[in-house]
């Protein structure tokens, strides 16, 4: 069999999911919720909304929810919500595939639930075999794809979840393999738009191309079965300098633990990018440790890996957007506060003398690329503190807060929660009862989960 048809074969069966799966998709879910209230407001989605929802606009009420306020199509749903959730860059990671897995899967599984009458439950079982999906995509073909410049949320997001929605569905294992076929010509996204609106774009792009992919699968479009593999196929064109490939069929997807239960999702602390949230705990904690100040540090050293550097472009941010891609600016932050929230990065926040003077201080640098290479996984980031008494401190950092392995306390995850919705203008005791029927989601019948509508700016 060819990788998807792999895939396919497992997805179309795969059932009985662990209580930890289940319990890490919904907590997913209500994470990609909070971010797409968010980001509502945010210039990417108000331009994708205006270019894209009156288009698709449905009449009587009927449709899918966007987040813009109208019930449109589902494609255009998918593509609205996606972009609002990865707007402000505080939707989740999934190092399984170095995407931002939420923020296409979620947005996509939500449209095409109510366009076709799913139930919380058939979602929440679509997510768990799309984030599979996702890591084994992502295993044949990172770092090497991501380091080369992709944007693995809209190349890999979006094959992974072309298959969530095809068996959200309900398409047999062909039809799953044909979605995910189909998948490859429709995905794209250059690092290169990093620090700019068309970034949080591309993960809309990737939710919207996912539906379609699926929906095309289902009238019996077909693509080449080995597209993933072929030398003028993904891997082939997309696979970057040492691209490992995939292994054979009898260490397929789905053997043993899903990744949703070994890897699991990163839900971020911070709202700006991920290759700067180790550093930033490392800062934190150390401030917190040893007693010092911002006006005691001479200097701060980060060491990330070349992938991590490339996304942190900005060593003097411009504005709120090139301020998420800074680890001279976020360092700036943590120097001088105990949490960074959503309102530190608005354009008046980046704009501040006493923040600014600040980013001098840090110094990004990386690791030789053979020692990156030959890494077995994941490599820490290692800042050191350089104070101006002579002390030097040190902190190698595996894992931020909020990964699988740090997870988030239930207070956590409603103070992250309550930030978002109340930056998207939500009153606290919708946010309240919102996170409450989310935190429920695998419960809820396909008539409750097609009548959802996200809850109105400023409307009580």
């Amino acid at each position: 069999m060819t990788v998807a048809q792999q895939i396919a074969a497992w997805a179309a069966g795969a059932a009985s999911f662990s209580p930890l799966a289940v319990a890490r998709a919904r907590a997913a879910v209500t994470d990609t919720i909070g971010c797409i209230l968010a980001g509502r407001d945010d210039p990417a989605t108000r331009a994708v909304a205006q270019a894209f929802a009156t288009a698709g606009q449905q009449a009587g009420g009927q449709g899918c929810a966007a987040v813009s306020g109208q019930r449109v199509g589902v494609g255009v749903a998918a593509l609205v919500n996606g972009t609002a959730a990865h707007a402000l860059d505080f939707d989740d990671n999934f190092h399984g595939a170095t995407t931002h897995a939420s923020a296409v899967l979620v947005p996509a599984l939500l449209a095409a639930a109510q366009a076709h009458g799913r139930s919380g439950a058939e979602v929440i079982e679509a997510y768990i075999v799309g984030l599979e999906a996702q890591a084994w995509v992502g295993r044949g073909v990172n770092p090497s794809h991501y380091t080369a410049g992709w944007h693995s949320t809209s190349t890999v997001g979006c094959i992974g979840a072309a298959a969530a929605v095809a068996r959200l569905l309900g398409l047999g294992q062909s039809s799953i393999a044909a979605a995910m076929t189909i998948a490859v010509s429709l995905c794209g996204g250059p690092k290169g738009q990093f620090g700019t609106p068309v970034k949080p774009f591309h993960a809309g792009l990737a939710a919207r191309n996912a539906v379609e992919a699926a929906l095309l699968a289902s009238s019996g479009m077909s693509a080449r079965a080995d597209i993933l593999e072929a030398r003028d196929g993904f891997l082939g064109l997309c696979g970057g300098d040492y691209a490992r490939g995939w292994p054979e069929p009898e260490s397929g997807p789905g053997e043993g633990m899903l990744a949703i239960e070994t890897i699991g999702l990163t839900a971020k602390r911070h709202p700006c990018c991920g290759a700067t949230h180790r550093a930033i705990d490392a800062v934190l904690d150390l401030r917190r440790d040893h007693g010092f100040g911002a006006e005691d540090v001479a200097a701060i050293r980060v060491q990330v890996t070349q992938a991590h550097a490339n996304n942190l472009s900005y060593a003097r941010p411009a504005n709120e957007m090139q301020a998420r891609f800074s680890m001279p600016y976020a360092l700036a932050l943590a120097l001088r506060q105990d949490a960074l929230c959503l309102i530190d990065f608005t354009l008046p926040a980046v704009e501040r003398e006493e923040v600014r003077a600040l980013l001098p201080l840090t110094e990004l640098t990386v690791y030789d690329p053979s020692e990156e290479r030959a890494a077995s996984g994941r490599l820490p980031h290692r800042v050191t503190v350089f104070l101006k008494n002579g002390d030097r401190l040190l902190d190698i950092r595996q894992s931020a807060r909020g990964d699988a392995s740090l997870p988030f306390s239930e207070a956590e995850r409603w103070r992250k929660f309550a930030d978002c919705t109340d930056f998207g203008g939500v009153f606290p005791g919708q946010a309240e009862a919102l996170f409450a029927w989310l935190g429920a989601f695998s419960s809820h019948d396909r008539e409750a989960i097609a009548g959802f509508s996200f809850p109105s700016r400023g409307v009580a």
